[in-house]
């Protein structure tokens, strides 16, 4: 495989890594992961891209992966954290992507910060600033009432990781979503018993999701039990301003079985969709 180049920022006393495959072509991807998913394991489909010509950069969101500080019981940050790291991130690579045209990618939870940026910047009265397309893959908002018989498991799960996370001071990974903060796990369970996203800075940013005027590709896959494509559509209904592509990606056109995460580790075949997508920006 390629390799890649680690890099760190840093801000508010953290570090923060990002990988980096850097290419000469003319279109960049930039991309958040899931919650709890360090950018290692997305190397195979940003080594693929790369050798496509596309310069990629990958990053650890905050306290995952090489990324700190790590959740503690005196360490809380939650997604208006994450957002403003993904917004200093954009503006440290600015001057390595240049020209191109950068498709930002958020898979799960890094689609959500993903969004929320883009609305923010609207919001404010910003332009995109620099970015030309989103993609979302396996990215919804979780409401638990999209979930039919699942819905009272979903809810009660929330529910008990939140007050779990509040008690003990964070979430300790155990069977979902890795080590996070009680405040990431608050937000998180805020779009289950709600089918919205958390205030960013005391502002709610639903209503400027239909502002932000970029093409979208929304990606759903096969045997994803976290993101069924009613989710992805809650979301996507919310961006009534952008131009929509939807794709859902089978374990017969992966030729793998996928699921939620694994579909990273068989996106040969999605990559094409990815590239085509890019190319209309």
């Amino acid at each position: 495989m390629t390799g890649f180049q680690q890099h760190f920022l840093h801000r508010d006393g953290q570090r923060l890594g990002y990988h980096r495959y850097p290419a000469a072509g003319r279109h960049a991807v930039v991309l958040l992961p899931a919650m709890g998913v360090p950018a290692g394991y997305y190397r195979r489909m940003a080594t693929a891209l790369h050798d496509l010509g596309y310069d990629v950069t990958v990053a650890d969101l905050r306290g995952t992966g090489t990324s700190t500080p790590k959740a503690t019981r005196t360490v809380d940050y939650g997604y208006a954290e994450l957002v403003d790291d993904a917004e200093e991130l954009l503006h440290v690579l600015r001057p390595d992507l240049g020209d191109r045209t950068v498709l930002l990618m958020g898979h799960s939870l890094g689609g959500h910060i993903a969004s929320l940026l883009l609305a923010r910047r609207r919001h404010t009265g910003d332009d995109p600033g620099g970015i030309h397309g989103l993609a979302l893959v396996a990215c919804g908002i979780p409401y638990h009432a999209l979930y039919g018989r699942r819905a009272p498991v979903l809810y009660t799960l929330a529910h008990g990781m939140r007050i779990a996370s509040r008690v003990r001071g964070h979430w300790p990974g155990h069977g979902f979503a890795g080590r996070q903060t009680r405040g990431v796990i608050r937000d998180w369970a805020h779009t289950v018993r709600f089918g919205r996203f958390v205030p960013i800075g005391g502002e709610d940013l639903d209503p400027a999701l239909g502002l932000i005027g970029l093409p979208l590709l929304a990606v759903t896959v096969d045997g994803d039990r976290f993101t069924p494509p009613a989710t992805s559509r809650h979301l996507t209904a919310k961006l009534t301003g952008t131009r929509l592509t939807e794709h859902h990606y089978t374990h017969a056109e992966a030729g793998a079985r996928l699921d939620h995460f694994s579909w990273a580790r068989a996106s040969e075949p999605l990559l094409k969709h990815v590239t085509d997508f890019a190319g209309t920006l």
